[in-house]
Parts: structure tokens; C-alpha cells; sequence
């Protein structure tokens, strides 16, 4: 049996090449979701944790602090401990087209140092400094060049910036770390630093702002880290945390998602829904094909092969194909993952993008690819020996409602959905991915076992759409459903894939638009201009500022007081008023929109009651705190009326004033700050007047921009998928009414009728598939955002209907082209012929 196995595989290959290409993209597509997984850690690890790719632990102080020179001599000197680097900056001001605020860096020793040095050295004296690119060729700037930097504390507090001269060693790859990237960077030795921070922040700015160590070869993490803990804690830096560098790049992702690591759990999700539908898609290809082999079985088991050998050479058939097809599945998922991370880094706002292939995604892809076909080989070749070899020659009763069989399947798919819907949905209410997740891939497999229930009346009903086609319209709605087994069979082919893909689309969608929501919750205001008083020549700078590329509205603000929290961090903080026309013209987060009564807080301010103080007098309000840090104390204009008064302070000083900015979304980093050097020279202020939240989203946006990226291309296998499945099916489906298709033809259907009707018999099964699938991927694709997404971001359901109809043309289209080379075969084939054919 073995050598009818092979002999099989050899010269039947065509008959196994259809299943063999549906096994090899199925594994491309759980490998390359499992790849995705891990290039999306390697590419958070390229920006968010950049400045931590060379460590293996970080030791960071508790927040507002700074680890002691004392606490980083105890940790450097652990035994276990190979390298150690004390990260610590100082903030300068460069001459930007206005006084813009810089970071300095400490040069970190050579087996420590995370940046890369595109030309020239880093510096080794007191007067040298290594600057970005980026911020070299805005300035104009080589290795050779000198650079004058000014005080930043002084630049705060009005005054002149003391300038400094250095000379430039050499020019760095500009960082991808979203919390670096908006300022120019400057690396400068540790002496240099040193005395940079005791210039800006006093003598006593001595701290460091992190702690990278490198650990002896052999040595655990673990027990280093409860070992670094305890000489942290005999230092005095009890309160610091020590966490490997992978730890501390989750925290930070953490931080960016609203203090839950979100992405990890979606993306596991995502590999979980694509395990479940490479098996559907698989099992049901595969089914098919070995269902269409029983007579040849039975015929084998007639000449004496028995129950076991039969079941045996099926197996071994299904082993060798799935092995074979999973390795060229594995090789092709690696090329797409290849592809689309070289596409994304042709970008340079997503140039942190990193291609990471984990033994996982290799080891996964073999044996799912192998297992699946052999578990999917197994139910049919056990079928085929489950009766008498005689009986297996007779044509077989399809699962019907008639039959127990039939029966069976319907009862089991309705017990199915019976749990698995409710339990969906509470899982989507209620935030449960875990829950939802499992449940949803279960309901799914309901839907198939009830596939013959609702697929044939549905395609009995569209079949009235194809009475004005004649003849071959009429055969075609009679064919459609009068083997349901069969209609159910290639209908549940696109139904898979148009459901992953609906689901996607939907998911991919509704996901955008939730990160789109938290980022404007967290990061309101693009650009913010402090002005010291409101001056009338302000109007004109503002119209000056909206007439830049790039700027969609400027509006400017005036500080109506000042909070009186004596004892608080809250004390003398500005409280700025906005209408509710301006808030809604500059705010991205379209539910703040200031009430009267109401004082709205950045996060760190939590206060339920305040008073505000103004030139006016002063009054009571409520606080709301907010869920960010990016914005002034706000206020309605009309509840500031009563404080301004004349608009002065008690000295006469007028109070400090503000223009907030909202920009263009498809602005690059280098354009936003840009627009703030320019709005700086517009309103006569330094550059580091101007801030705001731009840069970071934009950053923010490309990190999400390349997750959607790879999940949308990944759509395209699951098509490629869907394909297969429906050509699959229906080429076995005219194989198996040969002698039928040829009947009709001696009875007078021409060639072109027969072509006719097989494409209208396509269409009318590949339309009802594409509608059916398209409903259940919009509820799958909602409902798993809403479980993945819901613990940090208001998830509102969007339905991208352009491409959800273009998904169903390319179904009906695909259905259509399937039917293509068996109808011309069945009409190639002479009645005669045909009617000979057993």
C-alpha cells in the first residue's frame, strides 16, 4: 500500500496539487501571524526601547527621582555584573531659528552605547559633542562644525541662554524612540554632561536617570535581579525597579496604550483566529477530495487491501503532502514577512520596522501544516472503511435532514451555537478577549455544521435573480440546491474566507478608529504657543501661523487666573479659557468640550474643588481630571468672564497667554517641527515655547500604521485561500455530474448553455457565501475589537463598506473565474462520452 501511496502522489499529482497549494498558504498565514507577533516586539524594541538594545537589565528610580552615584556604584560593582552604564541627560537650548530645547546625552562605554554613529567618532573631550542627522542637516552642520548651545534654565526663566561652544565629532543615526525624537539629540561625555546639568538645574543635579547593566556570561537574570534589588536597597534606592530590557520595552509600550500591554494579547488573538481558520479551511478542502476517492478505495478494498492498509496509505498520502506543502508554507510566509517589513522601512517615519522570525513561527507551521491535512485526511478514509466494499461502490446518501446523519450535524451545530453565541457576546461586553476569543472560533464551527440549514434556501432564494438568463438560468437555480450536501460543501469554501476577511476589515477598521480616540484622549493639542501676555500684534501672528502648510486651525487663549491650592503642586498653575467654537475647531478629542463650573485638569492635578484666581476677583469650581498630561488647566470662556475683569494682574502685568494649534494628520515629523520653529519667529517667542503632542502621534500612528499594515496584507492569503477552496470544490462538483452535464447536452443544451449555466450556478453560490460571510465577519471583526480594545479605548463599530464591496465583487468574480476551466472541460466532452463515463 505504501508503494500505491507514492505511486499516487506521482502520477496524481495534479488531482493533490490544488490541496497541496490551500495546505502551503494556510501555514504562510499562521506563520507569518506568529512572525508578526515578534516583529512587533522587534520593532518596539528598535524605537520604544531603542536606547535599551545593548542591556540586559535597567535599574530606573522610582518616579520623580534619580538613582545616586552611591546606589549605581553598588549596583556596577554586583559580581554579576560585566558592563554598566549610568544614563543621565542635561537640557541645553540650540540656535534653531529661535532657542529650541535639546538633550544631552552621557557617552555610554563601547559595549554599552545604543546609537550608531553614521560618520566621523564620538566625542573624547570636554569641548566635543556628536548631534542626529536630522538635526545636523537642518543646522547645517558637519563633523569639523562647531555648535553653540545656551542654558535651558536660564532660557525658562526668560533670560539670555549662557552660550557654550563645541565642537561637532561626529553625526548619529537619529532615534526612533518616540519620547527622544522630537528634540535634537547631543551626545557629550559624562564630565561634560555633568557640568551641563549643574549649569540648568544647580550643583546638586548629580542623579542618573537609569541604570543598563550587562551580566557575565552563565549568569541568571533572575537571581541577578532579586540580588541587585537588595544592594539597591542597602544604597537607599529601595523604591528603584530592576527589569530586563525586554520588561522595561513592555512597560513603555504599556504606558503608550493607556497601562495595558494591549498589543501582545491582540496579536495572540490574531494567531488564535488564524489557527482556527487555516484548520476550517484545510479540513473542508481536504474532506472533499478524499470524499471523491471513495469509490477508488472501495475498489482497492474489492481486491483484498484491508480496513488498516487502506486507512494507512491515506495517511501516509496526507503526511507527505502536508509536510511538503508546510515547508514551502513556512518559506513563503518568511518571504511575505520579508517583503512587507522591506516596504515599511522605506519610510522613514516607520524605519524602526524589524523582521524577527522566532523558532515558533518555523516548528508551529511544520506541524500544523503536517497535522492539519493528516487530521482532515482521517474522518473521510474512515468513512470509506466504515462500510462493506460493494456498498462503497453505490453512490453515498448525502447529509440531509432526512437522514440521521443529517440530523446529527444540525443538532451539534445548534448546541454549539447555543453556548458559544452568548458566551461571545458577553465576552465583547465585558472586555473578556480570553473568553470571546474561543468562543467566537467555536460559534464559527456551529455556522458550518448548519451551513446545509440556511445555505441552500438562501441560494434557492437568490436563484430567482437568475430566471431572465433562460434555459441556463433556470438549470443553473434547480442545480444549486438540489445536492445541498454538495451546495453547502463549495458555498462553506468562500463563506471561511470571506469571513476572515469581512472580519479583518471590520476589526482593522474599528481598531483604527479606537487608537485614533485614545491618542486624541491623550494627546489633545498638536501644538501649544506660551506667550507672556496677549498683546494686540498677536492677532496678526496667529493669522500669519494659519496660513502655514499644514496648520488646519490656531486659535489664541488667555489665561483667565491662576489655581489657589496652597500645599499643592496645583498652586499658581495658569487656568487658560477657550470657547466652545475654538475647543472644537483645535481639540482632537471631540467629548472635551469645557463646561461652565468646570476646571479640566491634566492627570497629574487631582483636585474635586478648586479656586481660581484672576484680575477680577476669584470663584469656586469643580475639577475634572484627565486621562493625559498634555494640556494646560482648561476652562469655558464664559465661566471666565467674571475672573478676567480688565485682564491685568495686581502689579499690572498682563496675565500669560497661549495659541493652540491643530495640524494636518499627514504631516511628518520634520514638517511639525518645522511649523514650530516658524510659529516660534511669528509670535516673537524661543522655540521651546512651542510644544505640544505632534510629534509624538505622528510617531505613535507609524507604530500602529505597520501593525495594520501586516494584518490587512495578510488578507490577501486568506483570499488566495477562500479561491482554492471554491475552485477546488466545484471542479469536483462537475467531475461528479459528468454523466448528468452530458444527458443535458443530448438533450439539446448546446455547449455555451452548459458553459452558461455552470458560471450562473458559480455566481449564485459564490454571492450568497460572499453576503452571508460579509455579515458574520462584520459581527466577528466588531466584537473582537470590542473585547481586545475595550479596557483602553471607547470602541464605536465602523464598517468600511467600499471595501466590503469590493470584497464581494471579488468573491462573485472569483466564483465566477472557478467555474471556468471545469465548465469548459464538461463542455469539451462529447454526450456520448460522457454518458459512457462510470
Amino acid at each position: 500500500m505504501m508503494r500505491v501511496s507514492l505511486s499516487q502522489l506521482t502520477t496524481q499529482f495534479r488531482r493533490f496539487l490544488a490541496i497541496g497549494l490551500a495546505v502551503m498558504l494556510a501555514v504562510a498565514f499562521l506563520s507569518a501571524t506568529l512572525m508578526v507577533s515578534a516583529s512587533t516586539q522587534a520593532s518596539l524594541g528598535a524605537s520604544v526601547g531603542e536606547a535599551y538594545r545593548k542591556a540586559q537589565l535597567v535599574v530606573t528610580p522610582a518616579e520623580g527621582k534619580e538613582l545616586s552615584r552611591k546606589a549605581v556604584d553598588a549596583a556596577a560593582s554586583a559580581p554579576a555584573v560585566k558592563d554598566s552604564y549610568a544614563e543621565r541627560y542635561a537640557t541645553v537650548t540650540v540656535d534653531d531659528g529661535g532657542e529650541q530645547i535639546a538633550r544631552v546625552r552621557n557617552l555610554a562605554p563601547a559595549a554599552m552605547e545604543p546609537s550608531v554613529l553614521l560618520s566621523g567618532r564620538y566625542p573624547a573631550a570636554a569641548d566635543e559633542v556628536a548631534v542626529d542627522s536630522k538635526t545636523a542637516e537642518r543646522l547645517k552642520l558637519s563633523a569639523g562644525s562647531e555648535l553653540t548651545v545656551g542654558n535651558a534654565g536660564t532660557a525658562e526663566r526668560g533670560g539670555k541662554p549662557a552660550g557654550r561652544t563645541f565642537a561637532i565629532t561626529g553625526l548619529l543615526q537619529p532615534s526612533n524612540d518616540p519620547f527622544a525624537a522630537p528634540f535634537p539629540q547631543l551626545l557629550a561625555t559624562d564630565a561634560t554632561v555633568g557640568a551641563l546639568a549643574s549649569d540648568s538645574e544647580g550643583p546638586d543635579a548629580e542623579g542618573f536617570a537609569t541604570l543598563q547593566l550587562r551580566l557575565k556570561d552563565g549568569q541568571d537574570q533572575a537571581a541577578a535581579k532579586d540580588y541587585l534589588a537588595q544592594r539597591l536597597h542597602a544604597s537607599g534606592a529601595g523604591d528603584a525597579t530592576v527589569q530586563t530590557a525586554e520588561e522595561k520595552v513592555t512597560a513603555a509600550v504599556a504606558q503608550m496604550s493607556g497601562g495595558q500591554d494591549q498589543l501582545t494579547i491582540i496579536l495572540l488573538a490574531f494567531a488564535g483566529v488564524a489557527i482556527v481558520v487555516s484548520t476550517l479551511v484545510v479540513a473542508n478542502t481536504f474532506s472533499v477530495l478524499v470524499a471523491q476517492r471513495t469509490r477508488e478505495l472501495a475498489l482497492l478494498r474489492c481486491l483484498g487491501a484491508g480496513k488498516a492498509q487502506i486507512r494507512s496509505s491515506v495517511l501516509f498520502e496526507a503526511a507527505v503532502l502536508g509536510f511538503v506543502s508546510s515547508i514551502l508554507g513556512v518559506l513563503a510566509g518568511m518571504g511575505l514577512m520579508s517583503a512587507l517589513i522591506a516596504w515599511a522601512r522605506t519610510t522613514p517615519e516607520q524605519a524602526f520596522a524589524t523582521l524577527a522570525v522566532p523558532p515558533s513561527a518555523i516548528i508551529a507551521g511544520l506541524v500544523a501544516g503536517t497535522l492539519l491535512t493528516v487530521v482532515a485526511a482521517l474522518l473521510p478514509a474512515k468513512a470509506a472503511t466504515a462500510v462493506a466494499p460493494l456498498a462503497a461502490l453505490r453512490p453515498a446518501d448525502d447529509a440531509s435532514l432526512r437522514n440521521k446523519r443529517g440530523r446529527l450535524r444540525l443538532w451539534l451545530g445548534l448546541a454549539i451555537l447555543a453556548v458559544s453565541v452568548p458566551l461571545l457576546v458577553l465576552g465583547a461586553m465585558f472586555n473578556l478577549l480570553m473568553v470571546a476569543m474561543p468562543a467566537g472560533a467555536l460559534s464559527f464551527v456551529g455556522v458550518l455544521l448548519c451551513a446545509s440549514l440556511f445555505i441552500p434556501p438562501a441560494v434557492a432564494a437568490a436563484g430567482k435573480l437568475a430566471a431572465p438568463a433562460g434555459v441556463p438560468g433556470r438549470l443553473a437555480a434547480v442545480n444549486a440546491v438540489r445536492n445541498p450536501a454538495r451546495t453547502s460543501a463549495t458555498a462553506s469554501a468562500l463563506l471561511i474566507g470571506v469571513t476572515l476577511v469581512t472580519m479583518m476589515m471590520t476589526g482593522a477598521a474599528t481598531s483604527r478608529q479606537a487608537f485614533d480616540a485614545m491618542l486624541a484622549e491623550n494627546y489633545p493639542v498638536d501644538l501649544a504657543v506660551r506667550i507672556d501676555g496677549m498683546p494686540a500684534d498677536n492677532a496678526s501672528a496667529l493669522r500669519k501661523v494659519e496660513g502655514l502648510d499644514g496648520v488646519d486651525a490656531a486659535v489664541l487663549l488667555q489665561a483667565a487666573g491662576t489655581i489657589t491650592a496652597p500645599g499643592t503642586q496645583a498652586d499658581g498653575w495658569p487656568v487658560f479659557a477657550i470657547s466652545s467654537g475654538d475647543a472644537a475647531a483645535v481639540l482632537r478629542d471631540p467629548a472635551l468640550r469645557p463646561q461652565e463650573g468646570t476646571v479640566y485638569l491634566p492627570e497629574l492635578l487631582k483636585l474635586p474643588q478648586l479656586t481660581v484666581t484672576g484680575p477680577g476677583g476669584k470663584a469656586s469650581f469643580h475639577g475634572t481630571t484627565l486621562r493625559t498630561g498634555n494640556i494646560d488647566p482648561l476652562m469655558n470662556s464664559a465661566s471666565a468672564a467674571p475672573l478676567l475683569g480688565s485682564g491685568t494682574g495686581g502689579a499690572g502685568d498682563p496675565l500669560p497667554g497661549a495659541a493652540w494649534l491643530k495640524l494636518d494628520t499627514a504631516l511628518s515629523a520634520e514638517q511639525i517641527q518645522m511649523i514650530q520653529r516658524e510659529a516660534a519667529a511669528a509670535f516673537g517667542v524661543p522655540v521651546h515655547n512651542v510644544s505640544g503632542a505632534a510629534v509624538e502621534r505622528v510617531v505613535f500612528n507609524s507604530i500602529i500604521d505597520v501593525l495594520l499594515l501586516v494584518v490587512t496584507a495578510l488578507l490577501g492569503i486568506a483570499v488566495v485561500i477562500a479561491l482554492i477552496g471554491v475552485a477546488n470544490t466545484l471542479s469536483l462538483s462537475v467531475l461528479e455530474r459528468t454523466r448528468e452535464n452530458s444527458l443535458l447536452r443530448a438533450l439539446g443544451l448546446t455547449r455555451g448553455q452548459l458553459r452558461g449555466m455552470l458560471a450562473l450556478e458559480a455566481v449564485l453560490v459564490a454571492g450568497v457565501a460572499a453576503v452571508l460571510g460579509s455579515a458574520l465577519g462584520i459581527a466577528y471583526g466588531w466584537l473582537g475589537a470590542k473585547s481586545a480594545l475595550g479596557p483602553v479605548a471607547n470602541v464605536i463599530p465602523v464598517v468600511p463598506w467600499t471595501q466590503l464591496l469590493c470584497v464581494f465583487a471579488v468573491a462573485v468574480v472569483a466564483g465566477l473565474l472557478a467555474s471556468v476551466l471545469p465548465a469548459r472541460r464538461a463542455a469539451r466532452l462529447s454526450p456520448v462520452q460522457g454518458l459512457a463515463t462510470t
